[in-house]
């Protein structure tokens, strides 16, 4: 196949195993969106789901949240790793979006990136999920599945996203994105499949005997 064969096959064949995607997060609107997103940094999504409704039940705007101690937040977020710089970046947001933007979660790539903690992944999933802006959110999952699936050479998800990007039309990738999350937990994980194994890595590559090189992210 070629890569745009490639490309065709996978889109298809992941819109018939997964022609719904519920966002992982649990969340009730934009701020509770970024919220979880900018948690589940170096965290699985589960966890995020435990420990939000604790969080929430603290904060789930920002006007309260901008009144809460780091600590608080950190106690409380702790199970989600990196807690104290994390806890820092929800209150200093909280407080940045009340000061500079009303209260409100910017629908801007450019302002949401300005946050504290907020890069350029977190952004895309907020613009993409809450406010329907196309965007490609590509992590390091996506990236290691998309060189599997011979898609990019990327050395790091930047390139990996402007490749994919090129490959799919623009109105398929807020949906594409999350598809490609299910199916690698599903059936292509980093230990359960390494290239050779999954249905999308086998049709794609039906003579691969060894695993491909992946460039870490």
């Amino acid at each position: 196949m070629l890569k745009q064969q490639r490309a065709d096959y996978i889109l298809s064949r992941l819109e018939e195993l997964y022609p719904t995607t519920p966002i992982p997060l649990d969340h009730s609107d934009a701020y509770t969106l970024l919220i979880a997103v900018l948690l589940s940094a170096q965290c699985t999504d589960e966890r995020v789901n435990k420990v939000t409704p604790q969080l929430f039940e603290l904060a789930d705007n920002p006007r309260d949240m901008a009144n809460k101690k780091p600590l608080a937040v950190e106690k409380i977020i702790k199970p989600c790793g990196l807690s104290p710089r994390k806890s820092r970046a929800i209150v200093e947001l909280s407080n940045i979006l009340i000061d500079q933007h009303g209260g409100n979660v910017p629908q801007s790539f450019e302002a949401l990136e300005a946050l504290p903690g907020v890069g350029h992944k977190t952004a895309s999933v907020v613009m993409s999920q809450a406010f329907g802006v196309p965007a490609f959110p590509v992590d390091t999952h996506i990236h290691r599945l998309a060189q599997r699936w011979g898609l990019t050479k990327g050395k790091n998800v930047v390139q990996t996203e402007s490749d994919l990007k090129k490959l799919f039309a623009k109105e398929s990738w807020n949906k594409l994105h999350l598809q490609i999350i299910f199916y690698g937990r599903e059936y292509c994980s980093a230990r359960g499949c390494n290239g050779t194994v999954c249905e999308i890595c086998t049709v794609c590559y039906p003579n691969r005997r060894t695993p491909p090189k992946v460039n870490s992210a």
